[in-house]
């Protein structure tokens, strides 16, 4: 998990970050979910919503996985999830308590 500072545009973002998987060695897969060397997503970006076919930010399983909500508390618990309008600490929080019952 890395919280960054950028000039580039989501797109652009992306397309860096697509070349740094394939420079690490990511090779395409049929496998959904299945094993590789690197997986780089771009989980927020700021307060911005973009819903195309290629590019959804937020990722649209952030609120429904611990394990990319704990690390983005660790570093930025404040931040907002611009749909839900909730932090990503009160997102953590609730789905920990729903485990719970």
């Amino acid at each position: 998990m890395a919280e960054i500072r950028t000039a580039l545009a989501p797109r652009a973002l992306m397309a860096f970050l697509k070349e740094t998987e394939k420079k690490v060695g990511r090779t395409p897969s049929d496998v959904r979910w299945g094993p590789r060397e690197i997986d780089l997503d771009i989980l927020l970006f700021g307060d911005l919503i973009v819903d195309e076919p290629d590019l959804k930010i937020p990722h649209p399983l952030l609120h429904l996985r611990d394990f990319m909500l704990e690390p983005i508390c660790e570093i930025a618990p404040d931040a907002v999830h611009p749909v839900l309008k909730k932090s990503v600490a009160d997102i953590l929080s609730e789905s920990k308590a729903g485990k719970k019952q």
